[in-house]
């Protein structure tokens, strides 16, 4: 008996493992067509309600001179002209754009360019409120300015981690393109970390295909959360309209430079007193070092921070704070992002020895 139920008790146990196996596969095959993986929200309604009550549109005014007839540039035309009372005319220019409240406090975000040369800013508030904005400060290296309104129960934005963000990663664009009116656009990051683009002295744009218009400048770009992830400043466009690139400045750079503007009314950048060129493939190559990592001292301001830390014309910095520094871009950001009086670290090549310098950041000149 007991060996005839052990010759059947195997049959059975494996027909039973079968099933549980089969049952299983057909569970997560349903499970699957039932629940697809990476399928995003059917609407960002919630999103644009957490952002768009911080997003605020700028109006600014000024007066700018008309340009002048060629005659004017002859001094006998020019004082005939002045005698008959032709003079030189002038005009109101009325601009837009788009700002971003950051805190209760009434500080709003935007652009350099939007508040340029602005006599006059008036701020429209998502909930239909009005305000004259004063300037806190600006600073054109990086196309950021800091405003100041008096209002109460101000919402402001929460604020987003452009460290975290991916290429792909869902982002809307809220702003006033045209002067329509608050307006918000849907698209994904495109890129990180762009730079070159000599638009301004500091580059690190988030690139993404929302749309982007003009008045859009100085708006934000949020993520899928409507989290701040950047200032929107600047699109590539040979229409003067979208064509699917659009450059917002993260917000943890923004960040950096709006507090300084607030303390200190400009930006405050470190300074290492060095001019540098990016290093050849061959001379990497010769030097034994990673490709695309390193710049060539060309030159050392005299009894600046680089002098001071003996670094002379044709040293290789590959590192700063053990972080490689690329073709400089990299490095550029990291010594301006140091407070003066800070140390830094140096990684120098010179004549094929590696070694390492203290160097204390000073303060960019003016």
């Amino acid at each position: 008996m007991n060996k005839l139920i052990r010759f059947l008790s195997w049959p059975v146990l494996c027909g039973v493992l079968a099933a549980v196996i089969i049952l299983q596969y057909l569970n997560n095959g349903n499970s699957q067509h039932s629940a697809p993986a990476n399928i995003g929200p059917n609407s960002y309604a919630q999103s644009v309600q957490n952002a768009a009550p911080a997003v605020v549109n700028i109006y600014t005014k000024k007066t700018v001179k008309q340009k002048l007839p060629p005659l004017f540039n002859d001094p006998f035309f020019r004082h005939f002209l002045e005698r008959n009372n032709i003079r030189q005319k002038e005009r109101v220019q009325q601009s837009l754009g788009s700002g971003v409240i950051m805190n209760e406090q009434g500080f709003i975000l935007t652009n350099h360019h939007v508040i340029n040369g602005a006599e006059e800013i008036l701020i429209l508030l998502h909930d239909g409120r009005e305000a004259l904005a004063n300037i806190v400060g600006s600073d054109p290296d990086t196309d950021l300015a800091v405003l100041k309104i008096e209002l109460d129960d101000l919402a402001f934005i929460q604020l987003g981690d452009p460290a975290q963000a991916q290429v792909g990663d869902v982002v809307l664009a809220i702003g006033n393109p045209y002067g329509f009116g608050q307006t918000v656009t849907q698209g994904i990051i495109s890129a990180t970390g762009r730079y070159g683009l000599q638009l301004n002295t500091y580059e690190n744009y988030i690139q993404t295909d929302a749309a982007i218009n003009p008045g859009n400048s100085g708006g934000a770009l949020v993520d899928a959360q409507g989290k701040l992830l950047g200032i929107n400043s600047a699109i590539y466009s040979r229409t003067g309209g979208s064509q699917g690139i659009g450059l917002a400045i993260p917000i943890d750079l923004a960040l950096r430079i709006a507090e300084d503007l607030i303390q200190y009314g400009k930006a405050i950048r470190g300074w290492l007193g060095v001019e540098v060129q990016p290093l050849t493939a061959m001379a990497a190559q010769n030097y034994n070092l990673s490709p695309g990592n390193g710049v060539v001292v060309t030159a050392v301001a005299d009894t600046g921070p680089a002098a001071q830390a003996m670094i002379k014309p044709g040293d290789i910095i590959v590192a700063i704070n053990n972080k490689p520094i690329g073709d400089g871009n990299i490095g550029m950001n990291l010594i301006a992002a140091t407070r003066p009086g800070e140390q830094v670290s140096i990684e120098l090549v010179r004549n094929r020895n590696h070694f390492n310098v203290t160097a204390i950041i000073g303060s960019r000149p003016e």
